[in-house]
């Protein structure tokens, strides 16, 4: 995600300038990793700028904050309309979303007592985590020599800011041996998710995805990709899988706000089923985009258009 110079973040309760919304060094988040985050996405609509998922994602956000023990002082409705003003104020048709709750200057040490909560939102445009190619020809990954943590030690559930070191080490790695993403499994050896994405396997028509206790994320993306799956009768099971079933899946496809739907060609350097793009793949994907370019109706609510009160 290339950062851009201008525009402003809403920091604090106020619009400030995109080079003016600063931390001190010595701020917790900065040394302890104190922090929640989101990453949202807003589509451009035939109706206007519209959020995918709001009231999902900032309340994962709020009960992210309460895993992590951190008082967020702002409630859904505040943040959800500070979001909507920060695109409105950047001129975004279309963008991405990142909300940050984090612990800032004032105490330093490990106990986190006293350090006062902040939350910022910046927005600014991106299109495609990997490319608008990867979303027809697939990704190649590699199987992680990095587990996922485990239950007792850093909380999977909050999406916080301490949990993704793990993510980085799994995507370095990924990358030096010449894949584009990686699978990561759990602490016992059975499939998690990617760096940053919730996996589905696909198999005779099935999909197949691990449970929140596999040490996932629980994804607003995989949420709605199972309701869109539903809907169009494939059945979807949450369970444990593993690793071998990488090897003899029909399709395997990645979830997430940056990543959408984006299929796996390979894995480990064997294709999956054909080594392209599925059909259930490919079908849930024109769901998606269906529904959050406004093309489909939008029945359970999913969009909140940024112009209109919602």
């Amino acid at each position: 995600m290339e950062l851009p110079t201008g525009g402003s973040i809403w920091l604090d309760g106020e619009l400030v300038p995109w080079d003016e919304a600063r931390i001190h060094v010595l701020s917790h988040v900065v040394h302890y990793g104190s922090g929640v985050f989101e990453g949202i996405r807003c589509y451009a609509t035939s109706r206007g700028p519209a959020v995918l998922g709001l009231a999902q994602h900032v309340r994962r956000l709020r009960f992210s904050c309460r895993i992590i023990e951190l008082p967020l002082k702002f409630d859904d409705a505040a943040i959800s309309a500070a979001i909507r003003e920060t695109i409105r104020a950047n001129g975004h048709t279309a963008c991405y979303i990142r909300p940050l709750a984090f612990r800032g200057y004032g105490k330093l040490g490990v106990d986190p007592t006293g350090a006062p909560a902040q939350l910022m939102i910046a927005t600014y445009p991106f299109d495609s985590l990997h490319g608008r190619a990867a979303l027809e020809q697939g990704l190649d990954v590699g199987v992680s020599s990095w587990r996922r943590m485990a239950p007792d030690t850093h909380p999977a559930m909050a999406k916080a800011v301490g949990n993704y070191l793990n993510s980085q080490l799994v995507l370095l790695e990924a990358k030096r041996h010449g894949y584009h993403e990686a699978v990561v499994l759990d602490v016992d050896g059975y499939v998690s998710e990617g760096s940053g994405q919730n996996i589905f396997l696909v198999q005779d028509g099935v999909l197949y995805t691990p449970s929140v206790g596999d040490s996932i994320l629980a994804g607003i993306t995989r949420d709605l990709v199972m309701e869109l799956a539903r809907d169009r009768g494939y059945s979807v099971v949450e369970q444990r899988i593993a690793r071998e079933r990488l090897y003899t899946a029909d399709e395997i496809f990645f979830t997430g706000t940056a990543t959408e739907i984006t299929p796996v060609r390979n894995v480990d350097g064997r294709p999956v089923g054909s080594g392209a793009r599925g059909p259930v793949t490919e079908a849930l994907q024109a769901a998606f985009f269906d529904l959050v370019t406004g093309r489909a109706g939008d029945s359970r609510g999913w969009l909140t258009p940024v112009q209109a009160e919602p």
